[in-house]
């Protein structure tokens, strides 16, 4: 059997954790830049308040409703995240974590799913703090489809089994084709077209006609939802091929200064996530860019190719900033820069020659400054080049502390 655990509303619940004077009470947490909302908790569903809408159109709602507004905190999320997905390892023989809220997990031997699945749940509050969904079936398509039932079935208490499964038509009527998993919405409506509507419907299709239709993928999930098995857990996902990082500067900025050091804080953090995948990059792609809505728009990129592939941030940053410097166009305001890392290969299959500047030393250097990082949050060492004050930086005004990152953030207990 599969089992997925999905954390419910998953960033408010973070907030959470070390505000429990606000469990019960309704939550939203806001994009980059406090741009639009993207959770919403239970509470502030049933209040009328929509997803994916600007901050500033909705706000008056909000206030209204004494609703709690938080900006979006990555590293309380993603470190909440890791620690859940410790503990769900040991609660099965495999695990393949899907997202930052979501894994899939093997069991085996277990005579009673129901119950691991509640152990599951049970655990992931007494341990995280953070309330789960799990669905429960043979297949990954079913045991999403599970979990979809368990947040929506308060009889089940968060705990879906799909068994037996021809005891579940009528259930299967009543749920919209779009909720199957990898069912988007431009193939549901061709689903229409074709009078499939329903999970029953699809559920009913001969696979060959659906592979003729829609391709191979959809056939397999047809499969799926009949109990065949056929996405197995990817428990070591292939690195990433490209990595980039880009970000919209919280106003508009016009000179070079600022423009430099968005571009060598961009590089820098393509760099650790190039290095924690242990990979080396061959080229380098540079883009800055006005808003597509100013009445002087200007946009642009380079790509530059590198002597030799590498992961040093120095060299990264270095070739990044010449980048922007000849892409750079004064009495523009621009609102967004990026950096990608091209043509990735693995460190083990690169042999060094005689004339590669990276050295152990360098190699040492980066290991030494990812570490410091990790252990005493992000940001405790950068580069002089990514600037001081960083006024450009994402505004993030309705963001909580770190605290599980970050020592100064450390909650204070009062006896």
């Amino acid at each position: 059997m599969l089992a997925l655990v999905d954390c419910n509303a998953c960033y408010a619940s973070c907030e959470q954790i070390f505000r429990p004077d606000l469990r019960g009470k309704p939550i939203v947490v806001l994009s980059n830049n406090d741009g639009c909302i993207v959770t919403r908790n239970a509470q502030a569903k049933a209040l009328g308040i929509p997803g994916l809408v600007p901050f500033f159109k909705i706000k008056p709602l909000l206030e209204k409703h004494h609703v709690h507004v938080f900006s979006s905190n990555y590293e309380l999320y993603g470190d909440i995240s890791a620690r859940l997905m410790g503990l769900l390892a040991t609660l099965g023989d495999r695990i393949e974590i899907y997202s930052i809220d979501e894994a899939f997990l093997e069991l085996n031997g277990f005579s009673d799913a129901i119950s691991h699945g509640q152990l599951i749940k049970r655990l992931a509050w007494q341990h995280q703090r953070m309330p789960v969904c799990v669905g429960i079936a043979e297949t990954k398509t079913l045991a999403k489809l599970a979990n979809h039932i368990a947040k929506k079935s308060k009889k089940l208490d968060g705990v879906c089994l799909i068994s037996n499964i021809d005891h579940w038509e009528n259930v299967f009527k009543k749920i919209a084709v779009d909720k199957i998993w990898g069912v988007g919405s431009r193939v549901a409506k061709r689903l229409n077209l074709l009078n499939i509507h329903s999970v029953h419907d699809l559920k009913h299709q001969p696979p060959k006609f659906i592979k003729n239709e829609f391709g191979v993928t959809l056939e397999r999930t047809v499969l799926e939802l009949n109990e065949v098995r056929c996405f197995d857990l990817d428990t070591q996902p292939p690195p990433k091929q490209e990595v980039f990082c880009s970000r919209s500067f919280s106003k508009k900025v016009t000179s070079k200064r600022e423009i430099r050091e968005s571009v060598a804080s961009y590089a820098s953090r393509a760099a650790v996530k190039l290095r924690q995948q242990n990979g080396l990059t061959k080229r380098i792609y540079v883009t800055i860019q006005t808003s597509r809505f100013s009445k002087q728009a200007y946009s642009n990129s380079c790509t530059v190719s590198l002597p030799y592939p590498t992961n040093d941030s120095r060299v990264i940053i270095g070739t990044a900033i010449k980048a922007s410097d000849a892409l750079f166009r004064e009495d523009y305001d621009y609102a967004r820069a990026g950096v990608g890392l091209l043509e990735l290969t693995h460190s083990k299959h690169f042999q060094n020659d005689f004339f590669q500047n990276d050295s152990e030393q360098a190699i040492k250097l980066m290991s030494t400054v990812d570490q410091m990082n990790k252990r005493y949050g992000n940001g405790c060492l950068f580069f002089a080049r990514q600037g001081i004050a960083r006024d450009w930086s994402m505004a993030r005004h309705f963001k909580s502390p770190a605290y599980t990152t970050r020592i100064s953030d450390l909650p204070i207990v009062k006896i």
